[in-house]
């Protein structure tokens, strides 16, 4: 069986809602994103490919976020609440195999502000729904091995741990990364499902907001 390419439409949650990325947004994305602590766990290449102002933040953008036949990004925005509509981060659904049921989720990066909150769990139940629901069977989610937050972010999501690609990509500085990589099956999405869903509603009626943090 192949997969079916989602359409470009908005995911709309109980808390964030996930709109189609444009170069539009990077303004907003340069000012939420573009800050040393983002950058520090391997996002970007890790600390030494933090951008040095908006124009390079604004190329690393539309590269990082590139839409294609292969690849649907998202700019993460807040739903409800006093900061309705604020841009908190970015995504995207890409690698995308139809014929093969693969794609990867990755290219992730949220504001500080919100890390710790029903954020992340909410994105993933929208992106992992999408692909699933279209046909895809097999999701991978990665990580720099060194990059400890994230592993345990993506360990919390219900993923599976496949091993390590040693030497996988460069980061900025010129040192070469080791990806920790995972993967969520078809078979494994409604308890990984249930988890999430359970961690947006343990959330409760609080919006999230610029200054949240996690209980």
């Amino acid at each position: 069986m192949t997969a079916n390419l989602p359409p470009r439409e908005p995911l709309v949650g109980r808390r964030i809602r996930l709109t189609p990325f444009t170069e539009a947004d990077l303004p907003e994305l340069d000012r939420v994103l573009r800050r040393p602590e983002v950058f520090a766990g391997g996002f970007g290449g890790g600390p030494a490919g933090l951008p040095s102002d908006a124009a390079a933040f604004a190329e690393f953008g539309a590269a990082c976020w590139s839409a294609g036949p292969a690849a649907l990004p998202f700019t993460v925005r807040i739903e409800g609440g006093p900061d309705h509509g604020a841009v908190i981060g970015a995504t995207k659904l890409g690698d995308l195999e139809p014929e093969r049921e693969k794609a990867h989720i990755g290219w992730t990066a949220y504001a500080p502000e919100v890390w710790g909150t029903v954020v992340n769990p909410e994105a993933k139940l929208l992106l992992l729904g999408l692909a699933f629901d279209h046909g895809f069977g097999r999701v991978r989610l990665q990580a720099d091995a060194l990059n400890a937050r994230s592993r345990a972010a993506i360990l919390k999501l219900g993923a599976s741990f496949e091993g390590i690609a040693r030497r996988d990509q460069p980061r900025a500085d010129g040192t070469w990364r080791d990806t920790a990589i995972h993967s969520i099956l078809i078979d494994e999405w409604p308890d990984v499902r249930e988890r999430l869903q359970a961690r947006v509603d343990a959330w409760g009626d609080r919006p999230v907001a610029l200054g949240a943090v996690a209980d």
